[in-house]
């Protein structure tokens, strides 16, 4: 990877957790949903479980490739 110049994430398959002050969070290379309710949201990484909580949490949006969460983030927690 080093010598090829590639960007490390990319290569391992690691989850990129972009999180904005306490109210949005955008996930990319997620694996899949485990729990989805208003105060958690459990998501499958390739090596962790994601788990954020909080209140109001809502799924903005999603695709295979990453998602938006929005609402008040209180912890974000790798399981």
């Amino acid at each position: 990877m080093e010598s090829l110049k590639l960007p490390k994430d990319t290569m391992l398959g690691a989850a990129i957790v972009t999180v904005t002050g306490n109210r949005e969070a955008f996930i990319e290379n997620y694996k899949g949903i485990l729990e989805y309710t208003t105060e958690s949201i459990v998501l499958q990484g390739k090596n962790a479980k994601i788990c954020f909580e909080g209140s109001s949490l809502s799924i903005d949006y999603y695709t295979n490739e990453d998602m938006k969460i929005s609402g008040k983030i209180d912890a974000l927690r790798y399981l």
